[in-house]
């Protein structure tokens, strides 16, 4: 119900850019294009961890971009999801090419906790997924989401936390739903989050699903997977440069 009373409220207040705060647009062209204007890269966080497959982002998590993610997925601006989806939809087509793959684009989003979902009355990851598959279909890519992952235990907050305790707190707190390795048998799988920092959270997921597939076939199949996300912190983007 909070969601849509925040989808009803930005239709009939005013609003400024979630970007650069310009008044009477919810995202300027200016913030937009720090969206998701730039061609999608590939980006490496250093220390890398275990496990985490190809990631794609389409911006540096500074400036514009960070308060774009922070508006949409912490103040409820439903509005972004259809930029945010643009940008993710961008670094799918970066990391896994124009149609012609073996089977549709499964897109996983990342699971939030039950507590944050319900704080903040929506899911982020699983919103700008469900654009970012949207965005995709409309431009010929069979893409469609797929929410098979779960929390299975109760995390830390990540905020402050380094690189290997992200890691320690993360360690096996995803699992598939029931039925999950069902509908991501036969397809190519896209991780999605919003932001990458250590990795941590990516590399868990990936664990996840392969696990959830099997021993042989997960095995097989992590090497295909690949992840996207909007935002990447700014030396994940310097370490690629190297």
């Amino acid at each position: 119900m909070r969601g849509v009373w925040r989808e009803l409220s930005d239709l009939v207040l005013p609003v400024s850019c979630a970007g650069c705060g310009r008044p009477r647009t919810e995202l300027c062209a200016a913030c937009g294009a720090a969206v998701h204007g730039a061609p999608a890269r590939r980006v490496r966080p250093s220390p890398r961890p275990p496990g985490l497959p190809p990631v794609y982002a389409a911006a540096p998590y500074e400036n514009a971009v960070r308060a774009v993610l922070l508006a949409h997925k912490e103040r409820g601006a439903l509005g972004l999801a259809g930029a945010l989806g643009r940008a993710l939809a961008g670094c799918v087509r970066a990391g896994t090419g124009r149609p012609g793959g073996p089977g549709p684009l499964l897109l996983i989003p990342v699971p939030s906790a039950r507590s944050a979902t319900a704080a903040r009355g929506h899911d982020p990851v699983r919103r700008i997924a469900a654009a970012a598959a949207r965005d995709l279909r409309r431009t010929g890519l069979p893409a469609r989401l797929v929410p098979v992952l779960r929390q299975r235990r109760t995390v830390l907050d990540q905020a402050g936390l380094g690189a290997r305790r992200r890691r320690a707190n993360l360690a096996g707190a995803l699992e598939l739903t029931a039925g999950g390795e069902r509908l991501i048998r036969h397809g190519r799988v896209i991780l999605v989050d919003d932001l990458l920092t250590t990795g941590s959270t990516l590399a868990e997921a990936a664990r996840a699903v392969g696990e959830g597939l099997g021993a042989d076939r997960g095995a097989a199949r992590r090497a295909t997977f690949r992840a996207v996300v909007v935002a990447a912190s700014p030396s994940a983007f310097e370490t690629n440069r190297n």
